[in-house]
Order: C-alpha cells, then structure tokens, then sequence
C-alpha cells in the first residue's frame, strides 16, 4: 500500500527529530568524554603519572592535641609538648629486620627495644604504623627524615606528648596518661580509632582517666600519596581534628604545693575545701611520684621503687584510703543525741576514767577520768566515756544515719580514680556483711570513731564544711569547661536545730582555743584567723599500746579536721598522718600550717603563731622549697 505525501512528510519529519536527539547526545557524551580526557591529560597528568609508577593515596589519622588541664588560677598543671617520633608500616617496609637495622644506624636503638618493635610490628595489621623510637631529639629527627627515601615504610613524625609541669603536686588527683595497651582495647566495646595509633596516649588514672573522652578530641584527617617504595610523596588533602576540652580545676596550684611539700615525708593525705561552695582548693597524698614518668612506659626499675615502699606513694590516700576517724567523729554522736533528744547541751555525763559493759572495761584515753562533762567540754578534752554513754541511748542506727547526713559512708561524685564509700555501719549492715548480730560493745566503739566505722580524708572534710555552715555542702573538682563553668550542686540547709550545731561549734572552738583543749598547742592567735577543730586519733592495733614501744606500721594514725575563721567560715581541713601517733601532735600543727596558707593567700605572718614557736615555725617555713608565683607562667613552665 502506498503512502501519501502527506505520511510521507510525516514520516521524514520525525526521523529528522529523532536524528537530531541521538546527534545531540552522542555530541554530549563525545564532548563531556573529550572534556574528562583533557582534565586527566593536562591537569591530572602528575598525579596519574604517579598512580601508574605504583603509588597510592592513603588516609591518615591526625591526632587531636589533648585538653590542657588548668588550675583555678589559669596556671597550667597538665600540658603538652612536641614529641619527635619515628613509625614502621609493615606493608611497605619490605625487610623489616633489614630496616631496623639500617634505623640504628641513625638513632638509638637498644636490642631490647628493636625485639619489643619486631614483637608489636608482627601483632599489628600491616598496614598499621608502629613506632620504633619517641622524643627523640632535632639531630636525631633530622637524620632519619634526611634518609627517608632510602628507609621505605620509615616515616618521621612530629606529635604531642603529655607533660606534667608540677610533677608530683597533682599526681594523685590529676592521675597521668600512657600508651595505649591491648587490655585498654578489651575493656572498651567500641574503641575510637584514635587508640589503634601508636603509642596514642589514654588516661589512665584519676581526672585523665575518668574525663579521657572529653580530653582526647576527635581525629583529623590527611589524604597523602605515597609510592611503591612507601614513602610519602605529598599530602593531597587535610582536614584538621578537634581538640580536647581545657579543664579548669578548683585546685590553687600554690595551695597544693605547700600542702603536698608541708606533708613532707609522711604517709599522709591533706583536703582543703572552700565551705561556702564546695570547691576543692588542694587535695594532696604524700609521698607523691612524677606521672611524667608513666608518660612513656615507666621502667621495671622505677615501678619497682614505688611498689616497694611502706609509704605507699601510687595510693591516692585523700579518697581511696578509708581509716577509722577516731575522735573527730564525735561530732557526729553528739548531734545525733541532742537531735534524738537524749542529752540536752547542758547535761552531763560523769567520766570515771572507763565503764564496764558485758564484763569488759572500756576506757577513757584520760584513765583517771574526766570527772562531770558536757557537750561543749565532751569535746574539748575528747572525753571518751561521754560518748559511750551517749551512744547506748541513741543507738548505732541513728548515729549512722546523722554520719550520712554529715556527708560519710557516701561516695562524693568526683572525677577521681576508686573515689571510697566508707562505712558507717549500721545492725542490718553488720548482719548482711558478717552474719552476725550487731553487739552494744560495737556501737560503744563506734560512738569514738573506732570499729566498723570508715571515713576517707574527703569525707572528713565534707563532714567538717556541713558543720561549719549548717548546709549540706558537696565537693566539686571542675571549675569550668572550655570557659564554661559548671553549675554549683545546690546546698540546703542540714534540717538541724541551729543549737545543736553552735553546741559543736562551740566544743570545736574549745578544742584549740580553750585552756584545756586537746589542740591548744596548734591554735591560730590572730583573731581574725580564729581556727575550730577536733583532735583524732585511730587505733591500728586492738591493744592500746604506747606507740613509740612498737614498729611505725604498727603505730596509731592521726587525725585532724578544722574550719576557719570560727565566726564565719570560709576554709575546712581534713588531715591524717598514718602513724602518725597523737593527732594533737602529728596532725593538728600541719593543719594548721595549711590552713594558714589559704587564709592568708601564701605563707602567713609569724604573728599568727603563739610567741613561743615563732623560731621553730620560721625555720621550717624558710626551709621549704616553694612555688614562687612571679616565676609561673600560665603555660605552667617556669620563666628563665
């Protein structure tokens, strides 16, 4: 059938259409093709050049720089510094012994340390970096990255290390960083990628290791070429990470000084809080040790030295060390009988020198008695019978639910490393603890601070904030974050009768201020500085023996806890000696050296000594070695 010219025109119409369209494309198609072959010709022709000789372009991690760690004052206490390093990639190491050996010839390399990196090359993926050699110097640094080319999978590095200005000043509550280890990869479900670099440095103990998330920051990225031989050509690409958060702590890095340095060589903790807010202003356990040291991988030899001493200087003693408070948990007692109403502030209890109980005598530390006492006197001569007699009436429960209130056999949420609950044992305690049924002997005991009962230096110095302000006062350790301060925990009042705290307070002031109080000897004598304590001291051994007749680890531990000034607090101390003897005698005087400090800002007046130990106090005091603020910059490095 033949078509007609008008079909026919029809049919050539859209034949010529569809031409058009396909041409059109093909043009597109040939032009975008043309377009792409002459960017990879002309302006990717290095870069593909290359590819095609055998190069790559990998991803490389770049570590963020860790969170810088301040004092209240801005001063730096925990830093970083520029660490010159050097890494192996297996993948394209080729002959790794072959490479070491040729390393050594450069730097120093020890044999024991070429096994250790031949040992971790073999359990790290191929194409994961290890490094050889740390903190190396500039000449050491320039010979290898001069060499490169002939070192295939060798590539210099530049990173940063942690650095601890102060050393042994924060040790304990700052903690310190270290490499990252296999076991630290087990214990985290879901490990950053961050911690697979080497020698990537984790928090391992105190504020590093309990805020690590927020001082680590998050990684960058580089893109790099490298070549067949594994050197790398050039960076293509780089994104960088996003640094850790700078902390800012409560602590005076002065404070903390003068406190760890006051402690001296004893086995001792000191805490100083601000009671009008709960700021930490030093928190220190002596001895102390140099966390620099923990940086890189502390030696046998040094951890050896450290386990081994009796004074124990890795345990953090403020927090972690748990010691019966002997007599400054009286305090605790005797509020909670005024509160349960079986003493009234003026009722006294007769004090023969010891009481019978279950046909055994308990003693008085005064054996010949102190004959009729009240609270406030209860306090000032530390009359042990008083409590006994006291404690029957009111009961272990109730002593123990006023020791919660007052702040012990509580876990204080601090970012620190096995912050302690403490005891304050109570009859179910006992029973699901032991097994046993609670005896009146153990409430007589703990009425003084001693048996079950358990207290760190923190919660002693809690438990003297709430009773110098009548409020419910909680420690706090962080400042601010990145600028931004942290909000005050809220502080009510203690729902106490206001006369039974001004009774203790009262006894407190007796204690060192009062013509037979058991601190006398350590009292402040300006009258602005007027300082209120309690006196403690805490049995070791079950038979009270004379401590000078037995071996120092057998000795009693002393105890002191202080507010100052007694008519408007601001400073609480908390302070124990571990065998140290007496509390009057070990503990109260260095408390009170501490106390002094943060009052007056740095080392105070002779004046505010009695007449008679000026000599003494000013021999000590120009003996020590301490911080001279003019000298401290705020990157925590002293000034040439």
């Amino acid at each position: 059938m033949r078509r007609s010219e008008k079909q026919t025109q029809e049919s050539r119409s859209t034949i010529t259409r569809r031409g058009l369209m396909l041409g059109a494309a093909q043009a597109a198609i040939v032009a975008t093709l043309g377009l792409r072959m002459r960017k990879m010709q002309l302006e990717q022709a290095d870069e593909y050049r290359l590819l095609a000789e055998g190069n790559s372009v990998k991803i490389r991690l770049i570590p963020p720089a860790r969170g810088l760690i301040h004092d209240r004052n801005g001063t730096i206490i925990a830093g970083n510094e520029q660490n010159y390093r050097v890494t192996i990639t297996r993948e394209d190491a080729g002959d790794v012994e072959q490479l070491l050996a040729d390393l050594r010839r450069l730097i120093a390399i020890t044999d024991e340390e070429a096994a250790e990196v031949l040992a971790e090359i073999k359990r790290r993926p191929p194409h994961a970096p290890v490094t050889v050699a740390d903190r190396l110097s500039w000449e050491e640094f320039s010979r290898v990255a001069v060499n490169a080319p002939a070192l295939p999978g060798v590539t210099p590095d530049v990173g940063l290390s942690r650095l601890y200005p102060q050393r042994g000043d924060f040790a304990h509550v700052i903690g310190y960083v270290g490499p990252v280890s296999d076991y630290d990869l087990s214990q985290i479900a879901d490990p950053d990628p961050l911690l697979r670099i080497p020698k990537f440095q984790l928090g391992k103990l105190g504020v590093e290791a309990k805020l690590e998330d927020d001082l680590r920051g998050h990684a960058g990225q580089r893109r790099v070429e490298v070549n067949s031989a594994g050197r790398e050509m050039r960076e293509l690409d780089r994104r960088e990470g996003d640094p850790g958060v700078n902390l800012q702590l409560t602590l005076d890095y002065r404070l903390q000084n003068f406190a760890h340095q006051r402690l001296g060589e004893e086995s001792a903790a000191a805490v100083v809080m601000d009671v009008t807010n709960g700021d930490i202003l030093a928190i220190t356990s002596a001895p102390s040790f140099d966390p620099n040291l923990f940086v890189r991988g502390i030696s046998s030899a040094d951890y050896r030295t450290l386990t081994s001493d009796d004074h124990r200087p890795l345990a953090d003693k403020t927090v972690q060390g748990l010691y019966p408070p002997g007599s400054t948990f009286k305090m605790v007692t005797v509020l909670a009988a005024l509160e349960g109403g079986v003493i009234g502030p003026e009722e006294t209890v007769y004090c023969p020198g010891h009481i019978e109980m279950g046909g055994r005598r308990f003693h008085c530390w005064k054996r010949v008695g102190h004959g009729r006492v009240n609270v406030v006197q209860s306090l000032e001569q530390s009359c042990d019978v008083f409590y006994y007699e006291v404690a029957q009436k009111i009961g272990i429960d109730k002593i123990a639910e006023m020791a919660r209130k007052l702040g012990l056999g509580t876990r204080h949420d601090l970012p620190m490393s096995a912050v302690a609950e403490g005891i304050a044992p109570t009859k179910a305690w006992k029973q699901e603890r032991y097994g046993k049924e609670w005896r009146i002997g153990d409430t007589i005991n703990s009425s003084i601070g001693q048996g079950y009962v358990l207290a760190s230096p923190l919660q002693l110095a809690v438990m003297t904030s709430r009773i110098a302000t009548g409020r419910a006062i909680k420690p706090r350790l962080i400042l601010s974050r990145d600028g931004v301060e942290e909000p005050l925990a809220e502080a009510p009042p203690l729902d106490l009768q206001p006369g039974w705290l001004e009774q203790v307070r009262r006894g407190m002031d007796a204690v060192i201020n009062g013509s037979r109080g058991t601190a006398r000897g350590s009292r402040i004598v300006a009258a602005e500085w007027r300082m209120a304590g309690k006196t403690g001291t805490s049995q070791v051994r079950s038979a009270v023996v004379d401590n000078k007749e037995v071996p120092w680890e057998q000795r009693d531990h002393a105890l002191f806890v202080c507010y100052a000034p007694a008519d408007n607090p601001k400073y609480a101390v908390a302070l124990i000696v571990e065998h140290g003897g007496g509390g009057s005698a070990a503990a109260a005087p260095i408390a009170r050296d501490i106390m002094l400090f943060a009052l007056n800002n740095g080392l105070p007046p002779l004046a505010a000594y009695p007449t008679e130990q000026r000599g003494t106090i000013k021999t000590r005091l120009d003996e020590m070695q301490l911080i001279d603020p003019e000298t401290v910059t705020t990157s925590g490095k002293s000034r040439a």
